[in-house]
């Protein structure tokens, strides 16, 4: 693979503030995995032991401790997700134990809950994590194991695809904040229907009609594409370059776009990164995706030319946005637009990130989650011939860098977080202040920890020529 090698150089037309010019390759960063991991393991053992489940799921970190935050329960999968990558890696059976044991006494409510958008979260990685690690091999075949994997994963992808809002040109699966509502975040929960799909079912409604889950996952994509990124194309008078909106309006009466809005970013009219690192994400992923659906599955949605082409544009145009806005080591602040970024400087994107300034948060849960993006994306273009997934590849490979590093790496054991200076909800004023600070830092979450152990597990198959990391895994039986 080229990338695992040094790479030609060619000439970057836009304006980027990332440090890209360097030519990394994967291997550099084995040293910094081997301390992760040993990190890692720690840190889930020591928050297993200690955290008092009857509280609620583990969210976020106060003074390096987790605790819980009422919203909705979103971040339990991760929990045990983590267990299970830590398996993947290290090959310890305790950490096998440990998800298998959680999934199956904490989980099923998860699978049965029509009050969320958050199934491709909490189920993918535990069912999801645990169905391909039995793919692979890794763990013993057992028929009855294998089917209460597949179940899961069946119910968890039919009921998601429940929450539709239908709209003039498509639909999309509707937030927590009711059928108005589509949130980029949601394009990363659109795996679980597809896993449903490749899995054999469909969602049944009224008179047995059944609908395609295949179908619902690729229209809420396209309603994504279409609504919650923008293109520098003049939707409106502040779209003059890419971004994103965390939040939609529809009317749900006639079906017509109405705004864009924030729910945990600045503005709707600025780029709150996580929804963009979602975004990112989301669609790398769907591209990888549909590489393994036949054309006869697409009939009736467009030409498989024409989705692919809308995925890659809104790849493409979020990672674009990532690399354009975010500081030149690979960690972005948390909202592109946020009030006192200019206290900062006009050069602030040119320097270093710094998460102890005094004006506004970094988020580096979004770095984690955007350098699987970068690196997604550079591969399948790298893979179709286009030399432009350089570009995305040393982008990914410099956040990667920098995320698996301290400041942001947690090397303190008594710290129970992996990653720090992550940020929840910035306008509600969750995330913890340390004494002295005028703004949130030190702290972790679970939803940050979770994908750095995503990305470390991406990063390490690749190191070791090991099968190809995908969430469609848990779907290819060997």
């Amino acid at each position: 693979m080229l990338w695992k090698g040094k790479f030609v150089k060619h000439a970057i037309t836009y304006k980027d503030y990332m440090n890209i010019k360097d030519q990394k390759r994967t291997e550099d960063l084995r040293d910094k995995l081997n301390i992760f991991w040993e990190l890692s393991g720690q840190k889930i053992l020591a928050i297993d032991k200690n955290y008092d489940t009857s509280k609620g799921s583990p969210v976020f970190t106060i003074n390096g401790k987790y605790t819980t935050r009422g919203w909705t329960e979103w971040t339990q999968g991760f929990q045990y997700g983590c267990a299970a990558l830590q398996f993947d890696v290290t090959g310890r059976e305790e950490f096998l134990t440990m998800a298998r044991r959680h999934t199956v006494d904490k989980m099923a409510s998860h699978v049965s809950h029509f009050g969320v958008h958050d199934h491709g979260f909490n189920n993918v990685s535990t069912y999801g994590n645990l169905l391909r690690l039995m793919n692979e091999g890794r763990i013993p075949e057992r028929e009855w194991e294998r089917n209460f994997y597949e179940l899961a994963l069946k119910v968890s992808g039919a009921v998601q695809a429940k929450r539709w809002t239908p709209i003039k040109d498509g639909g999309f699966m509707y937030s927590f904040n009711g059928p108005h509502s589509l949130f980029v975040d949601t394009i990363r929960t659109v795996r679980v229907l597809m896993v449903a799909h490749k899995l054999g079912h469909g969602l049944m409604g009224e008179n047995d009609e059944r609908s395609s889950l295949l179908h619902r996952g690729v229209v809420h994509a396209l309603a994504t594409a279409k609504y919650s990124v923008y293109y520098g194309e003049g939707r409106d008078s502040y779209d003059t370059e890419s971004r994103t909106v965390h939040e939609c309006v529809f009317n749900t009466n006639d079906g017509n776009f109405r705004c864009p809005n924030s729910q945990q970013g600045y503005t709707g009219y600025s780029t709150w990164t996580r929804g963009l690192s979602w975004a990112m994400l989301g669609f790398a992923e769907e591209l990888e995706f549909l590489e393994t659906v036949g054309d006869d599955e697409l009939e009736g949605l467009g030409s498989r030319k024409e989705i692919e082409a809308i995925f890659l544009k809104a790849a493409k145009a979020t990672c674009d946005c990532f690399i354009a806005k975010t500081a030149s080591d690979g960690i972005p602040y948390w909202d592109t637009g946020a009030p006192l970024l200019y206290k900062l400087g006009d050069d602030y994107l040119e320097r270093r990130s710094d998460p102890y300034n005094t004006f506004e948060p970094v988020d580096s849960s979004a770095a984690v989650i955007g350098a699987q993006g970068l690196l997604r994306l550079g591969k399948y273009l790298l893979d179709k011939g286009d030399k432009e997934g350089e570009k995305y590849i040393q982008a990914g490979l410099l956040s990667s860098e920098s995320v698996f590093s301290e400041p942001y790496l947690s090397t303190d054991l008594n710290h129970q977080g992996l990653i720090l200076h992550s940020i929840y909800h910035r306008p509600n004023g969750w995330d913890h202040v340390p004494a002295g600070s005028t703004i949130p830092n030190g702290e972790s979450s679970m939803w940050g920890d979770y994908h750095a152990m995503e990305l470390g597990l991406y990063l390490q198959r690749l190191m070791d020529d090991q099968k190809y990391y995908t969430f469609f895994g848990s779907t290819e039986r060997a």
